[in-house]
């Protein structure tokens, strides 16, 4: 199955949905469905779709006979009216009349019941679709880079997936087992026109269908226009919305529900502004399909008027090409909404499948074996790294080593590349120029699987999975047994804590592991970490926004973790890693000082710049903490007011 060539990644303000769409067509979309539905590694569902279409025959050639039962039951009755109520055969009227209203009433039912036959025998191919391709963009999602989903929006890339799953059991259910159907339908009318009256009646039929089709299309085309709108408007709100429930308490914090209300409203009036066009239209379209195909059934009756009138037809036939016409009308009216729909759901899964054309920046090189991890030795050769397409250079040269087993801490002003280094090692990225080593090994040439088994993350902002504390400590190592689950909670200091609750391991944690303090979050992940035992570890200022207390509870499990493992520390606090075996200074994308925190103070540099404000501001913090304790016992200040203005 192919796809349209990967393009540059978007601009973030442009809208999800017509970037995506813009990048695929109609005709891809199809392409890229056919195999969904005639899935080679699925010869049941091959079945079905044969058999669905068997069914479907067999529908169409009874939906046709209905109308020839009840032309003879209505010249047999004209017939017998005029003859005193009895057949020239002696047959009794109602026993003959009776016996074609039986087989017109069975058609009927048999019309009924084929197509839902047809419908559930095709419900496994359309459901087995929708299961496939959205299983198959989830994967893929997850395959994309670190860049291409700092640029998106989940608000917006969720509203794509929604609507796609709608299109895709739009277009198998309405195109597959509609249009085809119909076309069937249509020709076998022609068949019945030609058999029973004459060649005008099937052009006059035709060109009534073309017409309906002609005005239909290009009514449904100019409605394509405010659907894309009406999802333009549709995603937008969605995304606002989801957005400012995540951001929750900032949104409190501020006093700005009035603010969040009224952004979600403009969203919603050009939503509604859409659906009122949309309905307007529709009502239009209605109309003008009705006026075409009545003009065309009242020039075929007047015709077939004309043939009793001149002898040439019966009674019976003037009532079958009305019936004829009408049970077509509805499948013909149908397939104009299933035009509409079709198209609907193309502009919806066209957006899908130009997500999954989006190219993974980060691939594994052909021939890529898995890493073998002996000592953990790290080395950065001359690495030279920039964002956005090298308009914003961030790392310039930088060349270090991390000995296996020792600990390695990344210090430096704000902006200066530290969580950089992290995220390259991990592979987010890959570097412009260098190599990045582990144990001799271009992780450019490993697998990202096995290279990112072997490295362990504790992030700054620890964000878990809104399930149990058990769910989220066992993600390191899902195939992990309950009790090392609890032996890596009780490394982290958190097993304790964890019983204290009613639901102890149960517990839910919230959206992002709201529920949770700061310090309960970070030990939740370095119980995850744990569990997952990687040979490698990266903390990303792991404790930077935590209390002084937390802190030093945090950075107590951080060093159990740490001990006997490879070790990359982005510190924001140097009070942190005084112990590390060697401290990094990096400034503006540069390693400028490298050594023990005691040869780096004896230098008196950067980083002994940074160590004496950090001291200077911790010793004010402190000087404060004991002048406002002191005015709090004399009764000026209330301990809340303490603790805000000590947190400053």
């Amino acid at each position: 199955m192919s796809f349209p060539p990967a393009i540059p990644a978007a601009p973030t303000d442009e809208r999800e949905e017509d970037y995506l769409a813009a990048r695929t067509s109609h005709w891809d979309a199809l392409i890229g469905l056919l195999p969904l539905v005639w899935p080679a590694n699925r010869p049941d569902l091959r079945r079905r779709v044969v058999l669905a279409f068997g069914v479907l025959l067999i529908a169409k050639l009874v939906t046709v006979a209905v109308p020839v039962f009840y032309k003879d039951a209505t010249d047999l009755l004209t017939a017998a009216a005029a003859k005193g109520g009895t057949l020239d055969t002696g047959t009794s009227v109602m026993l003959a009349v009776g016996m074609l209203i039986l087989a017109y009433g069975t058609g009927r039912v048999l019309m009924m019941g084929l197509t839902q036959v047809r419908d559930i025998i095709f419900t496994e191919v359309g459901q087995n679709a929708v299961r496939q391709l959205n299983n198959r963009t989830f994967e893929h999602l997850h395959r994309l880079s670190l860049r291409f989903h700092l640029e998106r929006r989940t608000g917006g890339l969720s509203r794509v997936i929604e609507r796609a799953t709608r299109g895709v059991e739009l277009i198998i259910r309405m195109g597959i087992l509609n249009v085809v159907p119909t076309a069937l339908e249509l020709l076998l009318v022609s068949g019945m026109l030609l058999y029973y009256f004459d060649w005008r009646y099937v052009a006059i039929m035709y060109a009534t269908v073309a017409a309906y089709m002609w005005f239909t299309f290009a009514a449904s085309e100019r409605r394509i226009a405010i659907r894309r709108e009406m999802n333009d408007s549709d995603t937008e709100a969605n995304t606002k919305a989801i957005d400012s429930l995540l951001n929750f308490e900032t949104v409190k914090y501020f006093g700005n529900e009035g603010l969040e209300a009224r952004r979600f409203d403009s969203s919603m009036a050009r939503y509604e502004q859409a659906a009122i066009k949309t309905f307007r239209s529709l009502g239009i379209l209605n109309t003008g399909q009705m006026l075409i195909f009545t003009v065309g059934m009242t020039a075929c009756m007047l015709l077939a008027a004309q043939g009793i009138v001149a002898g040439t037809h019966s009674v019976g036939e003037f009532v079958m090409i009305n019936a004829l016409l009408i049970q077509l009308y509805m499948p013909l009216n149908f397939l104009g909404m299933v035009y509409r729909e079709i198209k609907q759901g193309l502009v919806d899964l066209e957006a899908m499948f130009a997500l999954l054309g989006e190219r993974p920046e980060i691939k594994d090189r052909p021939g890529a074996k898995p890493l073998v991890v002996d000592k953990g030795e790290i080395r950065f050769d001359h690495v030279t790294f920039a964002y956005d397409a090298g308009s914003r250079q961030v790392l310039k040269d930088v060349s270090f080593a991390i000995p296996a087993g020792k600990m390695v801490a990344i210090v430096g002003p704000s902006g200066a590349g530290k969580s950089t280094i992290g995220r390259i090692l991990f592979r987010f990225y890959d570097i412009e120029s260098g190599r990045v080593t582990i144990d001799g090994q271009d992780i450019r040439d490993v697998t990202q699987k096995s290279l990112r088994a072997a490295i362990g993350v504790v992030p700054q902002d620890s964000v878990l999975f809104n399930d149990t504390i058990f769910y989220n400590v066992k993600y390191g190592r899902p195939e992990a047994t309950d009790e090392e689950v609890y032996a890596a909670a009780r490394l982290a200091q958190i097993d304790t804590f964890i019983r204290t609750l009613p639901d102890g391991y149960k517990t839910m944690v919230g959206e992002r592991g709201l529920k949770l303090s700061g310090g309960e979050k970070q030990r939740v992940a370095i119980a995850r970490t744990i569990l997952k035992g990687p040979p490698i570890l990266i903390l990303d200022e792991a404790t930077s926004a935590l209390d002084s207390h937390t802190e030093k509870e945090i950075q107590d499990a951080l060093d159990q973790v740490a001990r006997n493992r490879t070790s990359l520390v982005i510190a924001h606090r140097l009070s942190t890693i005084v112990h590390a075996d060697n401290i990094l200074v990096i400034d503006k994308g540069r390693l400028v000082e490298q050594g023990t925190h005691a040869e780096l103070m004896h230098k008196g540099g950067l980083y002994a710049s940074l160590w004496t404000r950090q001291r200077q501001a911790e010793k004010a913090r402190e000087e404060l903490a004991h002048v406002l304790e002191d005015a709090e016992r004399e009764g000026a200040l209330r301990a809340e007011d303490i603790r805000l203005m000590t947190a400053k």
